[in-house]
């Protein structure tokens, strides 16, 4: 892992941008150290740098006392996307504008980008815990699809918060069983791009004894910010 930048924050959080081989990131840490760990998984093309992702991670961390970590996952923020990948995403905007059926490009487009993006995370993690000023435990929150495959197969995850409003590939349900850490999952009501039985389904096959739902009313970027809060309660009650 190498740093790349560094600026100390006015709220006192200290940001550091990194390469790690291929992959871009971002680490926001509070003045205490050793602190929890919190993974920051994002979708939809978003850059490591998305205004709402660097607001949650410096309130977790400012706030919470909470180390938060981002990259830019395959295809997305200053990652180059390849050929295969804009013509997915284009296959997927036209059937969803047309109302036809998109659970075959959901999987040609989803599943690879999980395949590739959770060893990433796997191989992120371990160059994270070993910096002094990181203690673990480690927590996960954001993107659905990423954050499914990645809390059934990494033990050190100990708890996640997943935003529903992204697609989940129908693949991932036999992973979503697997999932057996506290969870807490955030659904908006009205999301114009998703169904919301599929959603409430994949709540259903987590496997984790402590799950909580949270829907709001409102359409995909509704989500309200005291959401941010109480997940970072949520979290804080399995990482402090």
């Amino acid at each position: 892992m190498r740093f790349t930048s560094e600026q100390r924050l006015d709220d006192g959080v200290l940001e550091r941008e990194f390469t790690l081989g291929e992959i871009p990131g971002v680490l926001w840490t509070p003045g205490s150290a050793p602190a929890p760990l919190v993974l920051i998984g994002h979708n939809g093309g978003l850059h490591k740098r998305h205004p709402r992702l660097v607001a949650r991670a410096r309130h977790y961390a400012a706030e919470y006392g909470f180390a938060a970590a981002a990259i830019d996952a395959p295809g997305h923020g200053d990652r180059p996307r390849s050929a295969v990948d804009e013509q997915a995403r284009a296959d997927l905007r036209r059937a969803m504008e047309a109302g036809e059926p998109v659970d075959e490009i959901v999987d040609a487009l989803l599943v690879p980008l999980v395949e590739r993006a959770v060893p990433e995370w796997r191989t992120t993690l371990d160059a994270l815990l070993s910096l002094p000023e990181i203690g673990g435990p480690v927590g996960y929150e954001g993107m659905t699809a990423i954050g499914t495959r990645l809390a059934s197969v990494e033990p050190r995850i100990s708890a996640a918060v997943f935003f529903a409003g992204g697609f989940v590939p129908g693949t991932l349900r036999e992973a979503a069983r697997q999932v057996t850490v506290p969870l807490q999952f955030l659904l908006q009501w009205d999301d114009e791009g998703m169904e919301r039985q599929p959603t409430l389904d994949l709540f259903d096959a987590f496997g984790t004894r402590e799950k909580t739902l949270h829907a709001n009313l409102g359409g995909h970027a509704g989500t309200p910010w005291f959401e941010v809060d109480d997940a970072a309660r949520f979290l804080a009650r399995h990482l402090k």
